[in-house]
């Protein structure tokens, strides 16, 4: 499996809401109200669903306030009680303690990726449990016998990730494992005994080890000897701590699950589909198993019963994509959340013994129908070469062959991420405001076999980017397109992909938005943050070692060939972006404005990588339309 979250990926899944005002509708000449940004970004964007020990309540991410803070919500339903009440940095739920109402919850300071964990005390005080300006944490789970819990933190070695266990009485710790060889500390079993590591070699290739905390002396041991490349990850260690659930690709076209015994090694198949097995969990007693596949750009969950050896026939849940399963201590109640391209998640709570479900939040503003936003549909379209490309495409209400749209290639983040059948309030907000939106999972993308992953290693800037070409011809076939009118949007790798479009194929395109876009590969790759090192030679495998490639990404690069630029270009940058420099932007700007062409820049300076602020968000949305609008309408 690739390890598409490492590298550069930004998801422009930025979470919608509704204006209640009558000033933020307007009407144009189809059969929808036009809202404005503010009506699509003020909405609550959640996540997390820990239960308390008692099972009386869920801790969860809101951004109720226009910020990400902690939330305590009712099991039951009602309003939730805030933990939290950061005005400025984001806060992010991780769970709470297994035998109070203690919690846990992560942040960093103004998108640096430097996270810390913190512990809210009972009485509302707070504790950084990782200090330092320059450490970097993770928490990575509580024991069974709930004495202690476990955090990963570089602050011995910037590169690397030791593991140290936590008393859950008074927060003293030991380091536990030191990670000196580069590894990915990736689970530690309940009872603690056994630590699975991941060792990265390319994007196409890795293993993983177990390491016996009961033999420190012992060096980890391999559990998935192969021949050639093979991509495996790790998914989870079973209650037991008798097996370790993993991930390879060696079989075929897509990962699937298998365990590896820990006691004699032996390894069997669990899970296997037609696409990739994305994760597997346990319930908190074991009970349950869940389940989820990757199926053509949406998340199936299944969940199987350890007990009767059976899939449990869950009841008909609400349309769309099920995500974030979580199971309450005993096991009687699984939390969830569900959502789709015309609904942004919402928390539910389903009872595993009657099978009654009940919606805890409601997120989307009742000022905007959901029937006035849109559903993608699956496409393929053929690229230059034959190959069938998948995509989703977002039709405008009311557009037809005599009201045109004007067309947009969006290309996501990654290298190697996906566009999937998801709420997205600044994709819903192009569409609402006309526009059609051909999301491309150009080649490269997740989800799609592991042939369709590689095609374009060390390609970047070319067959990846002639498909985002086809695409526009593809959008160009379609009867109720204007054929003259159509754009690229990307952000991050997506970003990258757009200047590329207009640097090297300056005539592809109408006009570009490139969000937090690399322009220098050199220089990208060359100042990586040091928490990468330990997968420095899977980014070099996909993109290219810079002491040897250094002719080819200065031949992708956009910055190289900014006097190319002709068509109007709206750059969007965060100042604090700890992965794509500013001066990236900066210096693109810079150039294609030499050139006498139309170029737009916004640069946050209270963001990083992707937007953590609602106002941004209004922000930069009312920006891309307002550009679109001057280039791409008559």
């Amino acid at each position: 499996m690739k390890a598409t979250g490492i590298i550069l990926i930004f998801s422009l899944a930025m979470m919608a809401g509704c204006a209640s005002t009558g000033q933020h509708v307007t009407k144009h000449s189809w059969p929808v109200p036009k809202y404005d940004a503010r009506t699509f970004f003020e909405t609550t964007s959640l996540g997390g669903a820990s239960f308390s020990h008692d099972e009386s309540r869920i801790l969860m991410s809101s951004d109720a306030t226009g910020v990400f803070n902690v939330y305590s919500q009712p099991a039951t339903g009602g309003e939730p009680t805030m933990l939290t009440n950061s005005a400025s940095e984001s806060l992010f739920a991780v769970r709470y303690f297994p035998d109070d109402d203690r919690v846990l919850y992560r942040a960093d300071k103004g998108g640096n990726e430097r996270t810390h964990v913190y512990v809210r005390e009972v009485d509302g005080s707070v504790r950084d449990l990782t200090p330092g300006d320059e450490v970097r944490a993770s928490f990575a789970g509580f024991s069974e016998d709930r004495k202690s819990f476990w955090i990963t933190t570089n602050e011995r070695d910037p590169k690397h990730m030791d593991l140290y266990r936590f008393a859950t009485d008074g927060y003293a710790r030991e380091l536990v494992f030191t990670n000196l060889e580069g590894w990915d500390v990736s689970d530690v079993s309940r009872d603690g005994r056994w630590i699975a590591l991941t060792k990265v070699r390319t994007n196409a290739d890795n293993d993983v080890f177990v390491w016996d905390t009961t033999n420190p002396e012992a060096e980890p041991v391999l559990v998935t000897s192969h021949e050639g490349n093979v991509n495996h990850g790790v998914l989870t260690f079973t209650p037991d701590g008798a097996e370790l659930y993993y991930t390879t690709d060696e079989h075929g076209e897509f990962a699937q699950a298998w365990s590896v015994s820990l006691e004699d090694r032996s390894h069997k198949l669990v899970v296997q589909a037609n696409w990739d097995v994305s994760n597997v969990t346990f319930s908190e007693k074991g009970r349950y198993r869940v389940t989820a596949t990757n199926e053509d750009a949406k998340t199936v969950v299944r969940i199987f019963d350890t007990r009767t050896n059976r899939n449990v026939r869950l009841p008909q849940l609400p349309a769309g994509e099920i995500q974030n399963v979580r199971f309450s201590p005993s096991d009687s109640k699984m939390a969830f959340y569900a959502s789709s391209d015309r609904s942004p998640p919402n928390l539910y709570v389903l009872d595993m013994n009657s099978g009654g479900f009940q919606r805890l939040t409601d997120s989307i503003n009742p000022a905007i129908k959901s029937s006035h936003l849109v559903d993608g549909v699956v496409v393929r379209y053929q690229s230059f070469d034959g190959l069938e490309i998948p995509a989703l495409l977002y039709r405008p209400r009311g557009s037809s062959g005599e009201n045109k749209a004007p067309g947009l290639v969006w290309v996501h983040g990654g290298p190697g991420g996906q566009s999937r059948l998801r709420y997205n309030a600044a994709l819903q907000h192009l569409v609402n405001h006309g526009y059609a939106v051909l999301a491309v999972n150009n080649r490269g993308s997740s989800g799609y076999g592991k042939t369709f992953f590689h095609l374009d290693d060390r390609r970047h800037g070319e067959d990846d980017l002639q498909d985002c070409i086809w695409g526009r011809r593809y959008l160009e076939s379609l009867d109720w397109i204007d054929g003259d009118s159509i754009g690229i949007f990307g952000g991050s790798y997506g970003g990258f992909m757009v200047a590329a479009a207009l640097t090297l194929e300056p005539e592809a395109f109408d006009a570009g938005v490139n969000i937090f876009g690399v322009t220098n590969w050199v220089r990208t790759l060359t100042s990586i943050p040091p928490w990468w090192e330990s997968f420095r030679e899977m980014l070099y495998a996909e993109m290219g070692d810079p002491e040897t490639d250094g002719e080819r990404l200065h031949r992708i690069s956009p910055l190289f060939h900014a006097s190319n630029i002709t068509k109007p270009l709206l750059v969007v940058q965060g100042a604090k972006d700890p992965r794509v420099l500013p001066v990236e932007s900066d210096e693109l700007v810079a150039a294609a404005r030499k050139n006498g062409t139309p170029v737009e820049y916004v640069l946050f300076p209270d963001e990083g990588h992707g937007f953590r602020k609602r106002e941004n968000r209004i922000t930069a949305s009312e920006a891309y339309v307002r550009f679109l609008d001057k280039y791409l309408r008559d």
